[in-house]
């Protein structure tokens, strides 16, 4: 199958949005789970839930360019596919580490004795990582997508996540992407999301994310 048409490339900077949201949640999941009071219920139960949503994210986020990026640079980049493998594989290793995250969120949630150092601990380890697989992704790998992908194959991304993603609180994943899209993105991510994820967002969504992320006090950039 030959490449898309130059008229029908995706812009795929949107992507590096989307890394920033993990990468920035990651790098300051140290501070603000070591921020957490023992005697604060209420501000525990919102860390601890900020995180399960963030590591359903990103689940969601690799399995989708494992079912719908992936594919279809082994059939169209023959000559590139040591380096679309290595990268691919790198999931196995992140996947491992949201493991241990998660079970530490877990335990620190449950109140588990010395479960918030594991857990502030575990997430930093996680962004370590992903921070190294990212920063490769979008070297090698983004300007292989927007080369053979058309703009229809690299929209179906928003729609697929959501479908696969398991937390509870999908306007929280879309507001931490939307903060960090120019506005011209922004229009287009409404495009390419499911009406009803768009009546959410427009409707109660955009608001219980400011409301949030306020709580929360995550820096941006």
């Amino acid at each position: 199958m030959t490449s898309p048409a130059d008229s029908s490339r995706p812009d795929v900077s949107d992507m590096k949005a989307v890394h920033q949201v993990l990468r920035d949640s990651l790098n300051h999941a140290p501070d603000l789970v070591a921020g957490v009071s023992a005697e604060d219920a209420e501000r525990l139960a919102l860390i601890s839930n900020f995180y399960e949503n963030l590591l359903s994210f990103l689940h969601a986020h690799h399995q989708t360019e494992e079912e719908l990026v992936f594919p279809l640079l082994r059939e169209r980049c023959p000559g590139d596919l040591g380096l679309v493998d290595r990268i691919a594989n790198q999931h196995a290793d992140v996947l491992e580490l949201v493991g241990k995250a998660e079970t530490s969120v877990g335990s620190w949630k449950a109140g588990t004795e010395g479960a918030q150092e594991r857990c502030a601990s575990d997430l930093s380890k996680l962004g370590d990582s992903l921070n190294h697989h990212l920063d490769e992704e979008e070297l090698e790998v983004l300007p292989l997508c927007a080369q053979n992908l058309t703009v229809e194959e690299w929209g179906a991304q928003p729609g697929h996540g959501m479908a696969l993603f398991a937390g509870d609180k999908i306007w929280l994943v879309i507001g931490l992407i939307r903060q960090r899209l120019t506005q011209a993105q922004r229009d287009e991510m409404l495009v390419n999301m499911p009406p009803p994820a768009v009546e959410m967002w427009t409707s109660f969504g955009e608001q219980a994310f400011n409301e949030l992320i306020a709580q929360v006090g995550l820096p941006v950039g």
